[in-house]
C-alpha cells in the first residue's frame, strides 16, 4: 500500500518524466551505484531535470530556503553517481562542477527524450492557426521578465499573422525572427501579442525595448541575471565570452527573447550623395559614389555580433527582434526553410480597419469615406488611431469634413515620417522624389532602363539596385507581387500617405531652390513642375470621389 507521503513525493517534479529516460536513468545509475536510488535520491535528480537549482528543490520539498541539505545529498551522491556512469561510457572524466551542468550532460549522453515534430503539410488546417500546445509539452515552471512591455489586453486583427509566426517558432524550429515595418505599423503590439500566445511553450521569457538605445553590455548583463545562476556560475570577464555562456544557456533550456526597437541601435545614413547634379544648367560632379548600407552606432556592434551567434548557433530557443531596418545579419541568414527569417507587417485590412476606427468613436462612418481613410493611410494602426482623434477632437466626429480639408500628413504622422526620411542617403531620397511623382508601381528593371531626371551622367545600374533594395529594407517601398505576365518581376510603389508626404517635402525643397539659389535637390525644375501640378490635381480629383 502506497502511503500519502510516498504518493506526494512521486508527485514532486513528475514532469521530468515527459522530456527525459527516467526509467533507464534510474537503472543505469543504480547499476553505477550498487544499489537502487533512494526515493530522496529519484526525487533531487528529478528536480535537476526540470532545471530547478538547489535552492528551489529546497524550497519545494522541504519548505524552506536553506539548500545545505540538498546541496550535501548531491555532492555526496548523485553528482559522482552521474560522473562515475558518464565517465565509463565517455572513457575520458566527465565531471558535473554545478547543477546547471546536469542536464546538459545527461542530454548528451542521450537519456533526453526525442520528439518529432509533424511536418506543417499533415497538420488540420484548425491546428495551424492556434499555437501547437499538444506538440510542446508545458515546463515545469516559467520565469517571465516583461520589461517595459506594452499593455496589449485589447488587438486588433493580425490573425493570420499571429498563426503563421507562432507555427515558424514552434512547430519549424525559427531560432532568429525579425519582425519588420514602418512605424507605426504594430511591430511592438505584435510582439508582445506574439510573445505572450506561445510563452507556455518556453522556460524562460524576456522582453526588453532598445527605444532609448541602452549599451550592448548592460542588456547582456540583464540577460544573464535573469538566466544564468550567478551564485553557482562563474562569469566571463568578457563580452564574447558572456555571449557564448548566454548561448550555451539557450541551447539546454527553452528561451523565448524579444527585442524591440532594434532600428534605435542603427546609424543613420544621411550624409551628401556624391552625385552629378544638373542645377541651372550648371553641372557639379563628384566621380566616386558609395551608397551607405544599414549598420550599428558606433559602440553598439554588439549586438550584430550577439545576433549573428545566435543566428547561426544550434539551440532550442527563440530570439525575435523588431525593426524598421532589416540588418545585415538577417539578410546574410535568413531563408524561407532556415531557421532565421524576417516577417514584414503591413497594414490592417480593411474589416481590420474599420473595427479600430470603431475601438476610437468612429461609429457613424460611410463605407465610402472609410475606404479613403483606410487607402490614405495604408491601414497604419497608429496613423489610424492619430486621424480618429484628431477627427474627433478637431471636427466633431465628423468625417466628410476631414477629408474635405484635405490635409493627409500631420502632427506625429509627420514626425514618424520625418524620423524615417532623415535617414535616408541622398540618393535614396532622389529615388523617392521619383516614385512620388510616378504613381505606377515599377520594377528594378523598369527604374534601371529610364532616365531619371535632374541626373547627369544616367546612374548605374547598381546604383539604382542598391538604392531600391536598401528602400525595401527600411519598409518605404510596397511590393506588389501581382504584376502583368509580361513583366515577370516584383513591382514596388509607395504608399498614399508616403506619397502625400514627398508631394510636401518636394514643395518645401522647391522653396528652398527659391530662396537660396542652390540645392542638392536632383530634379530640373521644368519637370518637378510638371509632375507636381499632375500629381496634386490626381490627389484633389481623389479626394472629391
Amino acid at each position: 500500500m502506497i502511503t500519502p507521503d510516498a504518493n506526494q513525493a512521486e508527485e514532486e517534479f513528475f514532469e521530468a518524466k515527459n522530456n527525459w529516460e527516467l526509467e533507464k536513468l534510474y537503472v543505469d545509475l543504480a547499476s553505477t551505484k550498487g544499489k537502487a536510488l533512494t526515493p530522496v535520491e529519484k526525487k533531487f535528480l528529478r528536480g535537476l531535470l526540470c532545471g530547478c537549482s538547489p535552492a528551489e528543490i529546497a524550497s519545494i520539498v522541504y519548505q524552506s530556503r536553506s539548500s545545505s541539505t540538498v546541496r550535501v545529498y548531491l555532492s555526496n551522491g548523485l553528482y559522482k553517481y552521474i560522473e562515475e556512469m558518464l565517465s565509463n561510457a565517455a572513457g575520458y572524466s566527465v565531471k558535473v562542477k554545478n547543477w546547471s551542468r546536469v542536464t546538459y550532460l545527461l542530454e548528451k549522453a542521450g537519456y533526453k527524450k526525442i520528439r518529432f515534430q509533424l511536418s506543417a503539410a499533415i497538420i488540420p488546417q484548425q491546428t495551424q492557426t492556434t499555437p501547437q500546445t499538444e506538440l510542446v509539452t508545458t515546463p515545469a515552471k516559467l520565469v517571465q521578465d516583461w520589461g517595459e512591455a506594452i499593455d496589449v489586453s485589447i488587438f486588433h486583427g493580425r490573425t493570420t499573422e499571429l498563426a503563421k509566426t507562432q507555427q515558424w517558432i514552434l512547430q519549424e524550429g525559427c531560432r532568429l525572427l525579425l519582425l519588420l515595418g514602418m512605424g507605426g505599423i504594430g511591430k511592438t503590439a505584435f510582439s508582445v501579442k506574439l510573445a505572450q500566445e506561445i510563452k507556455h511553450q518556453f522556460d524562460y521569457v524576456i522582453w526588453r525595448s532598445l527605444r532609448l538605445a541602452p549599451a550592448p553590455e548592460q542588456i547582456i548583463e540583464q540577460l544573464i541575471q535573469t538566466l544564468l545562476p550567478t551564485a553557482e556560475t562563474v562569469i566571463s570577464e568578457t563580452i564574447e565570452g558572456r555571449i557564448s555562456q548566454l548561448i550555451d544557456f539557450l541551447r539546454h533550456n527553452k528561451c523565448l527573447i524579444i527585442l524591440d526597437n532594434l532600428d534605435a541601435v542603427l546609424a543613420s545614413n544621411d550624409i551628401d550623395a556624391n552625385l552629378t547634379v544638373s542645377h541651372h544648367g550648371i553641372k557639379n560632379h563628384v566621380p566616386a559614389f558609395i551608397l551607405p548600407q544599414i549598420q550599428y552606432r558606433s559602440g553598439y556592434e554588439i549586438y550584430g555580433e550577439f545576433i549573428r551567434r545566435i543566428g547561426e548557433s544550434q539551440h532550442q530557443s527563440c530570439l525575435i527582434l523588431t525593426s524598421r531596418e532589416k540588418i545585415p545579419e538577417i539578410v546574410a541568414l535568413e531563408g524561407n526553410t532556415l531557421p532565421v527569417r524576417s516577417f514584414r507587417l503591413t497594414g490592417l485590412n480593411q474589416s481590420e480597419s474599420l473595427s479600430l476606427l470603431k475601438y476610437k468613436g468612429l461609429f457613424n462612418i460611410s463605407e465610402e469615406k472609410f475606404r479613403i481613410l483606410s487607402e490614405q493611410y495604408a491601414g497604419n494602426p497608429l496613423f489610424l488611431k492619430l486621424v480618429a482623434t484628431t477627427i474627433q477632437d478637431l471636427f466633431a466626429g465628423n468625417v466628410d469634413e476631414f477629408i474635405q480639408q484635405g490635409t493627409v500628413v500631420f502632427g506625429e504622422i509627420r514626425t514618424i515620417l520625418d524620423q524615417q526620411f532623415n535617414r535616408l542617403s541622398q540618393l535614396e531620397k532622389h529615388m523617392m522624389y521619383w516614385l512620388a511623382m510616378n504613381n505606377n508601381a515599377v520594377s528594378v528593371r523598369q527604374l534601371q532602363k529610364n532616365t531619371i531626371p535632374g541626373l547627369s551622367p544616367r546612374l548605374s545600374q547598381r546604383l539604382i539596385l542598391e538604392a531600391v533594395d536598401l528602400l525595401h529594407k527600411r519598409s518605404l517601398l510596397e511590393k506588389a507581387t501581382s504584376t502583368p505576365i509580361e513583366q515577370q518581376a516584383s513591382s514596388f510603389s509607395l504608399t498614399v500617405v508616403l506619397m502625400e508626404y514627398i508631394v510636401e517635402r518636394l514643395i518645401e525643397e522647391n522653396l528652398k531652390l527659391s530662396d537660396e539659389q542652390e540645392s542638392y535637390f536632383l530634379m530640373s525644375q521644368t519637370i518637378f513642375a510638371a509632375h507636381l501640378k499632375n500629381h496634386i490635381k490626381q490627389s484633389r480629383l481623389n479626394a472629391e470621389i
